[in-house]
């Protein structure tokens, strides 16, 4: 196992009916800017339960915010903000709108140029405002870490930062059964590749960041298809271990002391930046693709991962690994989301724009050993098609 530092002073409330607990969470004389998205909070009751548990406070609102949040939108926020001196960022809403609050406290209290550098020219974060927010979707596992994605004229770019993780998450499952079938896919997947990020690359072993791991996957591939069937749909236990599993993918724990990958989301970055394709569901067309190129480099864990994950126990090693990537692909499709370039409209010719996007923006030495070149990349979109 590697040497890590973890923290994660995030607090979480979870469960049903907890959104009242932001009162006593935002210290009574913050003045406070809910940000949200589209508006579904006011048709699922979310936005009138914030609007109870803020009423002892000073409170303005900024809506708008897009999925894969755009830098244009968010910056709105900011004569908002400096009109009315707002001192604290309440998010409600998914990934995509706490991942735009971050940014907005970021940009509050950026004294540079142009606040597009930090994502940009990853300047550090040198202060931000406090964040708390309300979970709606789960998925990105934004809620409880330091993780921020930002889009501006088809550049997908991700900051971090500790000083936006958010000091507070309330996360209500009761409140996911409003998600449309579209929306529950996008998180299950998300989750999940969250985790292969942190787990499919080689063993240090970190035999509890595996079993942590692995874990996580087998709820969210047995708990996933009961969020969209019919009769298991509404089923709240179902909703709150997949609400879980989701944070519990990237707040840091399962990552800690072993290698990272990440080739599947930058290369995804662009597949969304570039046509505007659900993030999950790049992640679900590039992840196969990633496992067949780098099949022997992960070897081991994609074994692992067979026969713990998939209980593959029959054959020869290379048996269990294409079988694993066979059952993988499988789930993605039961979870209705693209495992193929062509099932989202794109071809070969589409290829070459996408490497160029890679290289503009330095993502030219990609995966945990630092291998995925260009020239891999064009192997795993090619393969993907």
């Amino acid at each position: 196992m590697l040497n890590f530092s973890f923290q994660n002073p995030t607090k979480i409330h979870f469960g049903e009916d907890q959104i009242h607990l932001i009162e006593s969470e935002i210290p009574a004389d913050a003045k406070v800017l809910m940000v949200y998205g589209g508006g579904s909070i006011k048709s699922n009751g979310v936005y009138d339960q914030v609007k109870a548990a803020l009423s002892k406070h000073t409170w303005f609102e900024f809506s708008g915010i897009e999925p894969n949040p755009r830098y244009d939108t968010l910056m709105k926020s900011q004569a908002l903000i400096k009109a009315h001196n707002i001192d604290y960022i309440l998010a409600v809403g998914g990934g995509s709108v706490v991942d735009g609050a971050k940014f907005i406290a970021a940009a509050a209290l950026y004294e540079g140029e142009d606040a597009w550098n930090i994502l940009a020219k990853q300047e550090p974060v040198q202060q931000a405002l406090p964040i708390g927010a309300v979970l709606t979707l789960p998925a990105t596992g934004s809620e409880s870490n330091g993780n921020s994605v930002v889009t501006r004229d088809g550049n997908k770019l991700p900051f971090s930062s500790a000083l936006v993780r958010p000091q507070f998450a309330v996360l209500d499952p009761k409140v996911t059964l409003s998600l449309s079938d579209r929306q529950i896919s996008n998180g299950v997947i998300d989750a999940f590749i969250h985790v292969m990020e942190q787990y499919l690359t080689y063993s240090v072993n970190g035999k509890v960041q595996d079993r942590f791991a692995e874990g996580l996957l087998q709820t969210l591939i047995e708990e996933g298809p009961k969020a969209l069937a019919t009769d298991t749909k509404e089923d709240l236990v179902v909703r709150a271990n997949i609400m879980w599993s989701a944070t519990m993918a990237l707040n840091g724990l399962i990552g800690a002391g072993v290698p990272q990958d990440w080739s599947t989301h930058m290369i995804g970055h662009e597949l969304t930046g570039s046509f505007g394709i659900d993030h999950a569901r790049t992640l679900s067309i590039v992840l196969p693709a990633v496992m067949k190129v780098k099949r022997k480099e992960k070897h081991e864990k994609l074994v692992q991962f067979a026969e713990r994950v998939w209980h593959i126990n029959e054959g020869s090693d290379d048996h269990k690994v294409d079988q694993a990537i066979v059952l993988t692909e499988t789930f993605f499709q039961e979870m209705g989301v693209p495992t193929r370039l062509s099932d989202v409209d794109l071809n070969a010719e589409d290829i070459d724009g996408l490497i160029e996007k890679l290289e503009q923006h330095g993502m030219v030495a990609l995966g945990e050993h630092g291998d995925i070149s260009l020239d891999v990349s064009r192997e795993i979109l090619r393969l993907a098609l």
